[in-house]
């Protein structure tokens, strides 16, 4: 039994589906039973669990193999970070319990560096406490999920102009769909099965080109049939602009310390990890955002 957290989102449900293709048992985890519908159609077992709460993760794991796990930001919260913390420690708690259990962690590009990542110094904390909750562990690092675009994406379509806090305008950086996210995680779930080895296994996914925030709006020009131009948000306004689309002041830190590393090229696939590319576009990605 393939054990898949997070199971309605992207990442998640690209994984269930790719591991019921290849004839894998599945339950998916999701947070409410509305959610499950879907994963249940292909034939999902559904359990329901919040990483807010240790016992449901444990009924969760109960009789699996392997499981995947990702902790989202708590973009809500008071304390986004102290409510991500919590939500690590109930799961390495509730893993510690299965120590030969095979598990893939969905992390972040940049989780090996010591400071200054902003949301990004958490997934090192993520990586911490599973690497001691565990004996097989992969960390999948994720670039960029192409999706973050659709933030902005009805002002773009409004004003013409694509904001980012990505600067120089012009570099790229890397990115990548989260469903492709989702495939390569069940393909390294599957190949853990073969892997017998208890070295914590680095994985680093993104797609197959990196893009510019200039690139981002010409293909989005492209779906559009109209202009596109990049507004690069100055950095002296990206607080004030944070706190006006409802973001927290501590979230906001933190986002503003994870674009500044950016920014400063410190992120980016860490030198001799593996890398998998995924198959999908940014402007296929874009596509779907505005149809949908």
């Amino acid at each position: 039994m393939y054990v898949i957290f997070g199971a309605s989102g992207k990442v998640g449900a690209s994984s269930a589906a790719a591991l019921r293709k290849a004839g894998k048992a599945v339950r998916a985890v999701v947070r409410n039973p509305a959610q499950g519908e879907a994963l249940a159609r292909i034939g999902c077992e559904v359990a329901i669990a919040d990483l807010d709460d240790l016992r449901s993760i444990r009924r969760a794991l109960d009789g699996a193999q392997a499981a995947q796990l990702i902790c989202p930001v708590a973009l809500q919260a008071s304390d986004a970070a102290s409510a991500m913390r919590a939500m690590i420690h109930n799961a390495a708690q509730a893993l510690s319990a299965h120590p030969g259990m095979r598990v893939l962690a969905v992390s972040d590009y940049g989780a090996e560096l010591e400071s200054g990542t902003g949301i990004t110094m958490l997934y090192r904390e993520l990586e911490r406490q599973f690497a001691q909750a565990v004996a097989h562990l992969t960390l999948l690092r994720s670039a960029e999920h192409m999706q973050n675009w659709g933030r902005v994406l009805p002002v773009a379509l409004a004003t013409g102009y694509l904001s980012t806090l990505h600067a120089p305008a012009s570099t790229p950086f890397p990115t990548v769909s989260a469903h492709d996210v989702g495939t390569i995680a069940a393909q390294l779930l599957l190949e853990q099965e073969q892997r017998d080895d208890t070295k914590v296994r680095v994985v680093s996914v993104e797609g197959p080109h990196r893009y510019s925030a200039e690139d981002a709006a010409r293909l989005l020009g492209e779906v559009c049939g109209r202009e596109m131009r990049v507004h690069v948000l100055p950095r002296q306004e990206w607080a004030a602009t944070l706190s006006r689309s409802g973001i927290n002041e501590a979230l906001a830190t933190l986002i503003m310390e994870t674009n500044d590393a950016q920014n400063s090229g410190r992120i980016g696939a860490e030198a001799g990890t593996e890398l998998r590319r995924g198959t999908t576009g940014l402007r296929e990605v874009l596509a779907a955002l505005v149809a949908a």
